[in-house]
């Protein structure tokens, strides 16, 4: 089955998803404005799709009441300069609820997360994506699928929904998902890396395109000029630019990737746009060694100045 999608929102899905952080205060309630320089330097950058309530914004750490909070917000901010997906899931009445609260603030698809249920069924993925794409009422809908244990034959029913018109790939297995690529060849879906620039190369090889990305929050025209170096083939150079930002993902990737949201948080403190902490279970403060290493990257990367690091 072939999904009409608008030519402008598929066009934007190939290129860079910036996952959004969520601002807190320092008593972890929402401080849904402190996102909105964020938001303005990822646009002007270039990139070319915003992401409110992702793994980066800390999805499953906040209430569905908040994260409705934080569609809105971030729908407002976006002001349509670029798409914005809504990330939604948790249980199927949450995520029915924040499907329609996020089609309500004017987001331009749905994000849905894979289901952590630990007695998830395959089968019972695919209703939990019809439910929402149902309650979306229209909105295109980007599936998200960290696991790809499920089964290609799931998998591509799942791209048969109606409404479904892109697929996150965030499992690392590029050869499963050229596979895929080749089952649906002709179905119209979006393929986008989801495990951020390092990732990207490989997912390319087998015919997917964008990738979704933390470090937009802090570095937007890195990202940017990553994918223009891949969109352009020039792989040495994507290589060369991937190779700058790995300590970056290096250190989110700590202490069991508790520090993935910790890591831009505290960066974006460093550059003097406080977005507040993280919540547990994620890993705050970051330790002085994690937080020294961040410090000295930024400063080579001319991010923050050599005389903060003093």
């Amino acid at each position: 089955m072939t999904t009409a999608i608008d030519p402008a929102l598929r066009k934007a899905l190939g290129g860079i998803s910036g996952i959004l952080v969520t601002p807190f205060n320092a008593d972890e309630s929402l401080a849904l404005p402190k996102l909105k320089p964020v938001v303005d330097r990822a646009v002007q950058a270039g990139v070319h799709v915003l992401v409110a309530n992702g793994n980066t914004s800390e999805f499953y750490g906040m209430t569905t009441a908040e994260a409705e909070a934080a569609v809105h917000a971030a729908a407002e901010q976006v002001a349509g300069r670029v798409p914005l997906l809504a990330g939604v899931g948790r249980s199927i009445n949450d995520a029915v609820a924040l499907a329609r609260a996020s089609r309500a603030a004017g987001a331009s698809a749905l994000m849905v997360h894979q289901p952590p249920d630990p007695f998830v069924s395959p089968r019972g993925v695919i209703s939990y994506v019809q439910r929402i794409a149902e309650a979306g009422q229209g909105l295109p809908v980007v599936l998200y699928l960290r696991d790809d244990g499920i089964g290609n034959d799931n998998i591509i029913a799942l791209c048969q929904i109606p409404g479904v018109v892109g697929v996150k790939w965030a499992a690392p297995t590029p050869l499963r998902l050229g596979e895929i690529i080749r089952a649906t060849r002709g179905s119209g879906i979006a393929w986008i890396g989801g495990l951020a620039e390092t990732w990207a190369p490989p997912f390319y090889a087998v015919g997917a395109r964008g990738y979704t990305s933390g470090l937009i929050n802090v570095w937007p025209e890195h990202s940017v000029a990553i994918h223009t170096a891949l969109e352009a083939g020039d792989y040495p150079r994507a290589a060369q630019l991937i190779e700058t930002m790995s300590a970056f993902e290096a250190l989110r990737a700590e202490e069991r990737n508790g520090t993935n949201v910790s890591v831009v948080k505290a960066a974006l403190q460093m550059l003097g746009d406080d977005c507040g902490p993280t919540r547990p279970p994620s890993a705050w403060p970051l330790t002085p060694k994690a937080e020294a290493e961040l410090r000295r990257r930024l400063t080579e990367w001319g991010l923050i100045r050599a005389a903060a690091a003093d």
